[in-house]
């Protein structure tokens, strides 16, 4: 077949929608079939980009944003007509300027031979950002029309695409390249537990909603005993820097290690090396890629913040998952998988089992599935 893999924003930045599309786009090339990236403006090579717009920045769900400026509907329906795409494959919600143009003008240069089918990423962490994706779906009601099929990322965000949007999808996870982070991270040089150190880590943007501040408080909350051989690593970058080492300062945390970006091809060995991965979230997320990044790197034990996207991937063993705004009840969680290093073990072993379910090669099959029906 051939495939475009439609996305507002530019297939260049390091986010969640980019990795989603960018990791089924690999593997359905890998299948056979011809991919092809219709996004806003690029400068990648390594793959075929169709840049169709320039965007602005906004903020939007707690995450920075760019979306698309309108788009020409002639240039639009030149490409389409040119390539012919069987499928088309829109990351949803989508904007009326760019992506809903690309599915207005599909329908009618191929009426009903070309499939176009959308994914549903988000799960919004405020009332405003709940009530933006309402009036987008009301917005986008006759457009939503003349798509196939959807799915969604997880159940939490395909009951939130039912509610805003009048559709039902089904679910299908995002894809990970599992295999792929098992063997790049065989290439690490430490195991979790192996030298006396134990190793906390948090990977994610310095915003509030990823609750950097709040893991923090919970060590804060630990004795300096329980603090013992302890070192804290922190990866990522964001406006909550001069917060965070403020707040290590105050809670006399001697061993911190601020990372800063942490590079793609640097990621698996990141996780790999802890003994303890933490993603504290509060909200806004539906799904949970890092977490299954972490898991498939080995990392000892992969702690979760329990908003609807993040427990729908790490399950609902208590050990795992916590509200990262109950400062108490964090440090308990974290004092608990600090003080047994044997539950630590029961707890890997059964996160290596879990995460396969959400490696590339099997989802894949269940996105080539929605693409047939």
């Amino acid at each position: 077949m051939k495939i475009a893999l439609v996305l507002d924003d530019s297939i260049d930045r390091p986010d969640g929608v980019q990795q989603y599309v960018l990791t089924l786009g690999a593997f359905l090339a890998r299948a056979g079939h011809t991919v092809h990236y219709l996004s806003s403006s690029s400068s990648r090579t390594d793959v075929t980009v169709h840049s169709l717009a320039r965007n602005v920045g906004v903020t939007f769900n707690g995450n920075g944003l760019r979306i698309p400026l309108p788009t020409s509907r002639a240039r639009i329906r030149a490409l389409l007509d040119a390539e012919r795409y069987d499928v088309i494959h829109v990351q949803t919600p989508h904007s009326p300027l760019f992506a809903a143009r690309v599915v207005d003008e599909a329908r009618r240069l191929q009426a009903r031979s070309v499939r176009i089918v959308g994914t549903f990423h988000i799960l919004p962490d405020s009332k405003i950002s709940e009530w933006g994706t309402h009036a987008l779906g009301r917005a986008l009601r006759a457009n939503l029309r003349k798509f196939d099929a959807f799915c969604a990322v997880s159940a939490p965000a395909a009951d939130f695409a039912r509610r805003t949007f009048g559709i039902d999808a089904r679910v299908i996870p995002c894809p990970v390249d599992v295999t792929g982070f098992a063997a790049a991270a065989a290439a690490s040089s430490r195991r979790p537990g192996a030298d006396g150190r134990l190793v906390i880590a948090f990977l994610g943007r310095l915003v509030e909603r990823k609750g950097v501040l709040e893991l923090i408080h919970a060590l804060d909350a630990l004795t300096e005993e329980e603090r013992q051989g302890i070192e804290v690593r922190i990866g990522g970058k964001g406006p909550l820097f001069g917060d965070l080492e403020a707040a290590i300062h105050a809670a006399g945390i001697d061993r911190v290690a601020m990372l800063g970006f942490v590079a793609e091809e640097d990621k698996a060995a990141f996780y790999a090396d802890a003994d303890i991965a933490v993603f504290p979230a509060t909200g806004g997320e539906s799904f949970g890629i890092v977490l299954v990044e972490a898991m498939a790197a080995g990392a000892g034990v992969v702690l979760a913040g329990a908003n609807p996207g993040y427990l729908s991937v790490i399950g609902d063993r208590p050990e795992v998952s916590v509200d990262a705004r109950d400062t108490p009840a964090f440090a308990d969680a974290l004092r608990r998988l600090i003080a047994d290093a044997s539950l630590r073990s029961e707890i890997h072993a059964e996160q290596a089992a879990h995460v396969r379910q959400f490696d590339v090669e099997r989802v894949g099959a269940q996105v080539l599935e929605l693409y047939a029906v």
